[in-house]
């Protein structure tokens, strides 16, 4: 008895810890969204006022007539939702390579994908730059979209090690009953990967969605401008109206949350089964 009530009161004080530790992170969310119905009056009062007086609904109208939101938001759905559907095309493609099939070399390229991860991005932002300039593609979504295609290593990883926990006598199985690899992968596989290719799917979408130095780097019109190049367009032409800026983050924002709030439970799903096997 003693036992389960130590295991209760320790199950007691870590969600304690736990709600302590989303508050503290939930605050700046909690006061951008607070501050995008506040008057403009009442952003910096101190000590601060979470509550607005009044409700200025009109903030996120106002706001949107400052840049050309929706064309913005166009935009980044187009970018985002290609790039993520390059991610799900070929990322569980080739982590099932590297998980499931024999081929000589899958380690030594499996190890330089992984060595790939280690690069920060800011060592190959002028090759690329260089690059895509040769095919003509600055100025255009393309080199947002294009390299999606061709897989991302940490969702490669990711997905391999999902692939590897499952077991081997389902591709067995198959190939008894004259199954090709295609078909093993596209009708027992993938299926079974689905909680991490939407994981992988989500993580996609935030990048995509968030980016700011990629359309920085290679969009030069503004009528392709992305969300995050809208609001730094926005602070740079209004940078004192606060509570619209705050309008405008929450609305982009939002997107990401709806979508967190639906597939959470298939998220964490596919994070934690990636664990099983090494």
């Amino acid at each position: 008895m003693d036992a389960l009530k130590k295991k209760k009161l320790k199950s007691v004080y870590a969600h304690i810890v736990l709600v302590a530790a989303s508050i503290v992170f939930l605050i700046p969310f909690i006061w951008m969204v607070s501050t995008s119905f506040k008057p403009i009056t009442q952003v910096f009062t101190f000590p601060p006022e979470f509550l607005p007086r009044p409700f200025q609904w009109e903030n996120y109208i106002e706001a949107t007539k400052y840049i050309p939101f929706w064309t913005y938001t166009y935009n980044t759905a187009v970018i985002t939702g290609l790039s993520t559907l390059g991610v799900v095309i070929s990322c569980p493609l080739v982590a099932y390579s590297f998980a499931k099939l024999r081929w000589r070399g899958r380690n030594t390229m499996f190890a330089i994908t992984i060595g790939v991860m280690m690069i920060p991005a800011q060592v190959t932002m002028i090759p690329l730059f260089l690059l895509f300039n040769q095919f003509g593609w600055v100025g255009t979504n393309l080199p947002l979209i294009v390299p999606a295609f061709f897989g991302v290593p940490f969702s490669i990883f990711l997905l391999r090690q999902f692939f590897k926990g499952l077991p081997d006598t389902l591709r067995e199985a198959a190939k008894i009953d004259g199954a090709s690899e295609w078909r093993i992968y596209w009708q027992i596989m993938f299926p079974l990967a689905k909680p991490a290719i939407l994981a992988i799917a989500l993580f996609q979408f935030m990048a995509s969605w968030t980016d700011f130095l990629g359309p920085l780097i290679y969009l030069t019109e503004e009528a392709s401008y992305t969300l995050s190049l809208g609001l730094q367009q926005f602070q740079n032409q209004q940078g004192s109206q606060w509570h619209l800026m705050m309008a405008l983050s929450t609305m982009m924002t939002l997107p990401i949350i709806v979508l967190f709030f639906f597939m959470q439970k298939t998220f964490i799903n596919g994070i934690t089964f990636t664990g099983i096997k090494g």
